[in-house]
């Protein structure tokens, strides 16, 4: 018998668990009989919705809607960061927290999939007014994280000061210091060294790894990139580093062009001084608007920004050999069948963007071991890792004649599967 559908979300569009489920329902016919417990993955563990209530500077009171998701646990404890957004719903945490399981397996990382979000626009509150969201917003949540249960990182809106004041947050509550509860935090207070880049490098990693099985050589090529966050900078740093040329940049000030190239370290610093706080104004390129930035003629296109950019509208105006997931969920079901029509290699975000995670479990492993890496050991693990990940998704899409997605999807949702499958009901 199936299971009825949710009812706390829109019998129509569903958003980005919309997709997801898509995502599901295309990999089911290669699962076996493990399609049995499919269900297991439509369906969240757990969904906490809570209130988040402040003082603002001013004295009066705000609340926030916030959320925490556990999608699946059978391979090990939740994990996924926390979104800081003004249009972060539940619909959108859910699926990230999907996305995080699939991750986490297709990486081999014994994590199942968990994420949070608060909806708020984090520029327009002091950090003062932050450090209280964030400090009562994991205080409301308590009851589900915690290093065995569930580990919390950073996201789109948060960063190593947000994963601080969690850290001290939960370890005030439970009255010891619990490093192990979130990832992602300053190095002086149990993070690890190549957290900050991780994620970025991950991309180039995957990239690099993907562009050897086309004999196509990372040096001289073109890059585009669609975000220039924390993840899109390392990994326009990484591909520089290695020879390619940054072509163009988008990011939510506008969109940036320079046939000849564009030096990410001058453009960092550059972003980093400007009022806005964006590229747009970078004086050593031309504008470009927004919607072109896809259209550029490239071998290698990042998005790293947002779910839901590359769609069926705009997905047959893509000029790329090969695209990248920097972000969870940037391309539709419907523009990854046009991708794949017009024969453009999509690595999927699942292991594109897994080097994050990939380093926030070796910072989870270091905090619970009380003994530290170098950042040389954590990169030479993270590339390995990441490519042993992207090795066995590729062999997986050349067997059964399918995208690196739906080859991902079958990896990861095997081995939850087969967890669950293992593990059986209780009671």
């Amino acid at each position: 018998m199936k299971s009825e559908p949710l009812s706390y979300l829109p019998a129509g569009d569903q958003g980005p668990w919309g997709i997801y489920l898509e995502q599901v329902e295309r990999v089911t016919p290669y699962l076996g009989k493990l399609s049995y417990w499919v269900d297991t993955l439509k369906r969240p563990k757990r969904v906490l919705i809570v209130d988040v209530p402040i003082h603002l500077d001013d004295g009066t009171v705000m609340h926030f809607e916030g959320y925490r998701v556990q999608h699946n646990t059978s391979r090990g404890p939740a994990k996924g960061g926390v979104r800081y957004h003004q249009d972060v719903t539940l619909s959108e945490v859910m699926a990230l927290a999907a996305w995080m399981s699939i991750k986490n397996a297709a990486v081999g990382l014994p994590y199942g999939g968990g994420k949070g979000g608060i909806r708020v626009d984090p520029t327009k509150f002091s950090p003062s007014e932050i450090e209280r969201i964030t400090r009562r917003y994991t205080s409301e949540i308590g009851i589900l994280i915690g290093p065995k249960k569930d580990i919390p990182a950073p996201d789109v809106g948060t960063g190593q000061r947000e994963m601080a004041w969690m850290m001290d947050t939960y370890s005030m509550n439970v009255g010891s210091t619990t490093p192990g509860v979130v990832t992602g935090k300053p190095i002086a207070i149990g993070g690890s060294l190549g957290r900050q880049d991780a994620t970025g490098n991950g991309v180039f990693f995957t990239a690099a790894a993907a562009a050897e099985k086309i004999d196509l050589p990372i040096e001289g090529s073109r890059v585009v990139l669609q975000g220039f966050g924390n993840v899109g900078n390392a990994a326009a740093r990484a591909f520089y580093d290695h020879g390619a040329k940054i072509v163009a940049v988008s990011d939510v000030t506008g969109a940036i062009i320079n046939e000849k190239g564009i030096d990410p370290y001058d453009l960092l610093e550059y972003v980093q001084k400007s009022e806005t706080r964006g590229v747009l104004g970078y004086p050593k390129a031309e504008p470009l608007p927004a919607a072109e930035l896809f259209a550029v003629s490239c071998e290698f296109l990042v998005p790293a920004a947002l779910e839901r950019v590359i769609t069926e509208q705009n997905a047959w105006k893509v000029d790329t050999r090969i695209v990248v997931e920097g972000a969870n969920g940037p391309t539709t079901p419907a523009a990854d069948d046009i991708l794949a029509e017009r024969g453009i290699i999509v690595v999927p975000d699942v292991i594109a963007n897994a080097g994050g995670v990939t380093v926030s479990y070796f910072e989870w492993v270091q905090d619970f071991n009380s003994y530290f890496w170098t950042e040389e050991e954590i990169n030479q693990n993270l590339e390995r890792v990441l490519r042993e990940a992207f090795e066995a998704v590729w062999q997986v899409a050349q067997d059964r004649k399918v995208t690196l997605r739906t080859a991902a999807y079958i990896v990861a949702a095997t081995r939850i599967l087969e967890a669950r499958a293992l593990r059986g009901l209780y009671p």
